[in-house]
């Protein structure tokens, strides 16, 4: 198959290119190297050419032959000041939209899509009294006073996290997670218009080899990487409880090879996880046992506003639609990453449109 991946020099993306040429596929791979994810110097390789996929021109180029679309070009995080909403929304909503009209013209109909588990929001509840409730958002002044937990917004109980599966309401929080959200909209408006397959694929925390070091839009690993190698405690917020699923790149990965050869037409959304849950206080103790001990994260009770307490992922539906389940277990994976290689630090400026 002849598949165009877009964002390929990314983290994400190099370790997909990577998987899609060991599983025989001819793959074009595009990159608009942006300073704000590669720094003011990009890496350049021959492999990867430089294209912008705002550019329509420059998209028609290379969708020539093209059988399936691997779309993972997007810029990341959650975004450091709302002044970076028109990159988000250029880059990653712009971009999909041109990307999937280059796709009609040139009547490709299969995409594979890099969503993330950010559209969901807050994870899923339960009460004891009054079952599955979606939490009244925390509010400052309870996480001022060290009060994390969420409650039940009927009589305000004390409730349990459940893993959540994709038909979970979706409530972004973040310029990210609404941009990303927007892809997946404009994605099934195209599949529904033209008969194609999408397969979205809703990354939960992703990690290893070759992660950009620490920047504000990094992943918390790395930062507690970035703090491990300065000699110092990894920092927790609130109190370390937060329980999340992190998931090995290299299964995201095998999870987009496997996507790729999804049968039948239409939209379908997937968790890709580890299907082990495991709090932010223990991916931190997990690294710096692995880095030689003698290092104990530091909980300090802070908190980031819009944060979710839990989300932790349902493993179901992607083994049922794609085959696909997780290879590497989160003490597994992290333990390699306490001394895999990462990418040198970008400027960590701002994205900009």
């Amino acid at each position: 198959m002849h598949v165009l991946l877009t964002g390929a020099a990314g983290f994400i993306g190099e370790h997909i290119h990577e998987a899609l040429l060991a599983a025989g596929h001819d793959v074009t791979a595009v990159d608009a190297l942006l300073p704000s994810a590669h720094g003011s110097a990009p890496r350049r390789t021959s492999r990867v050419t430089t294209v912008d996929v705002r550019d329509p021109d420059a998209l028609d180029e290379v969708m020539v032959g093209v059988d399936a679309v691997c779309h993972q070009a997007a810029v990341v995080g959650a975004g450091v000041s709302m002044a970076d909403a028109p990159a988000y929304a250029s880059h990653n909503d712009l971009g999909t939209a041109e990307v999937l009209a280059a796709m009609t013209r040139a009547r490709c109909r299969n995409l594979v899509l890099a969503s993330s588990m950010v559209v969901y929001g807050e994870g899923r509840y339960r009460c004891p009294t009054h079952g599955i409730v979606r939490p009244r958002h925390r509010q400052p002044s309870d996480l001022r006073n060290g009060v994390f937990d969420a409650t039940c917004p009927e009589g305000g109980e004390q409730v349990t996290w459940e893993t959540v599966d994709e038909s979970a309401p979706l409530e972004p929080r973040s310029l990210y997670a609404a941009s990303k959200l927007a892809q997946e909209n404009y994605a099934l408006a195209w599949s529904l218009a033209t008969g194609g397959t999408v397969t979205a694929l809703r990354y939960h925390n992703v990690y290893g080899d070759r992660m950009p070091r620490d920047t504000p839009y990094s992943g918390v690993a790395a930062m507690f990487r970035s703090s491990l190698e300065s000699g110092e405690p990894p920092t927790v917020y609130e109190d370390g409880a937060q329980m999340r699923d992190f998931v090995d790149v290299r299964d995201v990965a095998a999870a987009n090879v496997a996507a790729l050869d999804r049968a039948g037409e239409g939209f379908v959304a997937c968790n890709v996880c580890s299907g082990h849950p495991i709090s932010i206080g223990d991916v931190a103790r997990i690294l710096c046992r692995a880095h030689g001990g003698g290092i104990e994260p530091t909980v300090t009770g802070q908190f980031r506003p819009g944060d979710v307490r839990h989300i932790v992922a349902g493993a179901v539906l992607a083994d049922d639609v794609l085959g696909f389940r997780a290879a590497i277990g989160p003490e597994e994976g992290l333990t390699r990453f306490a001394f895999a290689p990462l990418r040198a630090a970008s400027d960590g400026s701002a994205p900009v449109v």
